[in-house]
């Protein structure tokens, strides 16, 4: 009982401070580019054919110089009309090109394979990163080049999802508190993370660290590349802005979202050692409250949940407001019950012995 007391007091102090920080952040100036240096936009893209001309329209409406851009689709063996459609919109979009991935360099698999082959073609020296399933906005470019200085390696944007369904909510609330809490700790000017579906990777810092071909394989490239870049003395930038908040498909059932955030947590263990400590710190909250409410009062049981309740709403609240996000307080309340279901199902999810599949593949 002392130990749970003594948990729920360090959690909501933990809390307080990281919303404070989040309530009284100052919005960062607009971004505005001297000149328009020539960049690249990698997309590794394995049976998009259902996402793929969404993608590329939403990159044909980026604020950018045309011929300063090079697009790089890489089709990932897809069993589907992926490929056909890219090759359909070259004639009418010059700086766009489709490659076909038919091997594996040395030491890569999946989408890290499909990125060092697209940054071996690449001929810039920024390096764009995101999916197949996403849009982004249209100061993408601009925005993240913004924060590049001299020594900087990665700059990161912020995603999240669209559709109108109350599962489809719960994970457009869930990616923007996740990474409401990141930039909360990255404003303190130390490195987070990252996320291969919205990212600038500079050429200096990719071929320091032997890019995806020279790092140990993670089926969480991202988070995988973010560490060497780190480890070679390089800075990084996050952005939290709707200036860069691109737009993702939902996990459209629940066996599929169970993969993808198993995934997550596979990378997770390569994150900065104080994140890390912050997510256990958050999804051990409902594993230390249930005993907590076998053993106490149902009235101490319900403050304890009430102000959690309170505090995280808020957060998300104000992490919805910071990108122009409309959200409600319905489902604010219904995000807790969702973080209550899938935080304990994916711990127990986490521990099975279960190979990940992700993209038709094994890993």
């Amino acid at each position: 009982m002392l130990f749970s007391v003594g948990f729920f007091c360090f959690y909501f102090i933990l809390f307080g401070v990281l919303l404070g920080l989040w309530v009284f952040r100052k919005k960062k100036p607009a971004y505005s580019l001297s000149s328009f240096p020539k960049v690249s936009i990698l997309i590794a893209a394995r049976n998009e054919e259902a996402n793929i001309l969404a993608c590329l329209a939403a990159i044909e409406r980026l604020n950018y110089p045309k011929d300063r851009l090079e697009v790089l689709v890489g089709d990932d063996r897809s069993s589907d009309a992926t490929f056909t459609l890219v090759q359909s919109l070259l004639p009418q979009r010059p700086y766009l090109t489709c490659v076909s991935i038919t091997d594996n360099l040395p030491g890569t698999k999946g989408k890290a394979n499909v990125l060092a082959q697209l940054a071996q073609k690449a001929t810039s020296d920024f390096f764009f990163i995101t999916d197949a399933d996403i849009e982004v906005p249209p100061q993408w470019l601009t925005s993240l080049m913004g924060q590049v200085k001299q020594g900087t390696g990665i700059v990161t944007g912020i995603t999240t999802t669209k559709g109108s369904k109350l599962f489809d909510r719960m994970q457009a609330l869930d990616w923007l508190f996740s990474l409401g809490l990141m930039q909360v700790v990255a404003d303190r000017g130390v490195p987070v993370s990252t996320m291969g579906n919205n990212m600038l990777i500079t050429r200096e810092a990719y071929e320091a660290v032997g890019g995806f071909a020279g790092i140990p394989f993670s089926i969480t490239e991202d988070v995988q590349i973010f560490k060497e870049v780190i480890k070679k003395g390089f800075t990084t930038a996050n952005v939290y802005e709707a200036e860069v908040l691109a737009l993702s498909m939902p996990a459209p059932d629940f066996s599929t979202f169970l993969q993808q955030r198993r995934r997550w947590m596979r990378g997770s263990v390569s994150l900065p050692w104080y994140m890390l400590l912050l997510f256990v710190i958050h999804s051990s909250y409902y594993p230390i409250w249930l005993p907590f409410f076998l053993h106490t009062t149902w009235v101490a049981a319900l403050l304890v949940f009430l102000v959690k309740l309170t505090l995280q709403s808020v957060f998300v609240w104000v992490c919805a407001k910071r990108v122009n996000w409309k959200t409600n307080v319905r489902d604010l309340i219904f995000f807790e019950l969702y973080l209550l279901s899938t935080s304990l199902i994916l711990i127990v999810y986490f521990f099975i012995p279960l190979r990940i599949r992700w993209k038709g593949r094994q890993y």
